[in-house]
């Protein structure tokens, strides 16, 4: 089968090539998947999973990607809950080849039946994103109506489905960006948008949930450097993060959320959680029928085939909204809901 492998930790997006591999085994209660579309993510050419397997072991050629849409095509051992033939999206495992392939085994419980109305390609983008946004809203910050809500990063993968699920629960919602991002954080239907390039992140006040995607500097809007706020004085850009800074805006009683990285700074009256999306296929069922019902607008900005794979992730190539590869053709496919 043809894939997109990484050799070289060092190389980045450019040490991606297009190789053949052995067909996967499907061991017991895996599913093997026929990938029709897969999304990646930069940042998990960083990660010790895309190196080695779960007990240490370079497991070099390493296929990434870990959101598949596709049809099953085997069932291992034991494997319930799903057949041979039906759609599925979900997360392939961390530390197992990925969805950059013609074939992926999966673990089955991190996959849920797809609609047959629902494009392959938009449910790539959904996994991480969706369940990341519904996971740190909900189970982390145990967000309710009448709360509000500063989200960085909002017209993101993660923060605009963040933003939609947010203001579903009935809060009031702020998202962060920059200038650029403004009329998509707004179209979302944010309350308010603040400019990480030309306003004060303190200007915002106290939130009761701080929902942090990006992990990257928060700007002094005169000096265009990060800005210490006890002491308004321009900081090292390694030291200034969202989620330090953001930590004092978070009320008595409220959260600081973030994926990025263990947070430093804790609210002083509040928690603060640092976690890692896990695979629930309940939620992602929940979370496709919203996208049917046209409550979740999952934006999908470039879809390139497996052969452009390495190419399409290039820092240079970024786009608004998710880049999808589409691997091979769905069969299945319904015209009732377009590719965004």
């Amino acid at each position: 089968m043809k894939a997109i492998t990484a050799l070289d930790r060092d190389a980045g997006v450019s040490g991606l090539t297009l190789t053949d591999l052995p067909y996967p085994h499907a061991a017991e209660n895996d599913v093997i998947v026929r990938v029709h579309a897969a999304g990646f993510t930069r940042g998990e050419l960083d990660w010790p999973g895309t190196w080695s397997d779960r007990a240490g072991r370079d497991r070099t050629p390493s296929v990434p990607g870990h959101e598949v849409s596709g049809v099953v095509a085997e069932l291992g051992y034991g494997t319930t809950g799903l057949t041979v033939g039906q759609r599925v999206f979900g997360l392939t495992d961390w530390a197992r080849n990925g969805s950059l392939a013609e074939y992926v085994a999966v673990e089955a419980r991190n996959l849920a039946p797809l609609p047959a109305d629902v494009d392959c390609t938009v449910a790539a983008a959904l996994p991480i994103s969706g369940l990341t946004a519904w996971q740190g809203l909900f189970d982390h910050a145990r967000i309710m109506t009448g709360q509000s809500a500063l989200i960085h990063g909002a017209a993101g993968g993660v923060g605009s489905l963040a933003v939609q699920l947010a203001l579903e629960a009935g809060a009031r919602v702020i998202g962060t960006g920059r200038s650029a991002d403004r009329e998509t954080v707004l179209a979302l239907g944010a309350h308010t948008f603040l400019d990480l390039e030309a306003s004060r992140l303190e200007d915002v006040g106290e939130v009761d949930v701080v929902f942090d995607v990006i992990g990257s500097d928060i700007l002094d809007r005169s000096t265009a450097r990060p800005l210490d706020r006890s002491t308004a004085r321009p900081l090292d850009r390694s030291t200034a993060r969202p989620l330090d800074r953001s930590a004092a805006l978070v009320r008595a009683g409220g959260t600081l959320v973030t994926i990025a990285q263990p947070p430093t700074v804790r609210p002083e009256d509040g928690r603060a959680i640092f976690f890692v999306v896990e695979p629930d296929r309940a939620r992602l069922a929940d979370l496709a029928q919203r996208l049917r019902d046209g409550r979740l607008d999952v934006r999908v900005g470039a879809v390139h085939p497996l052969t452009e794979a390495a190419a399409a992730f290039a820092p240079e190539r970024r786009v608004t909204g998710r880049t999808i590869i589409r691997v091979t053709e769905d069969p299945q496919r319904s015209q009732s809901v377009a590719t965004p």
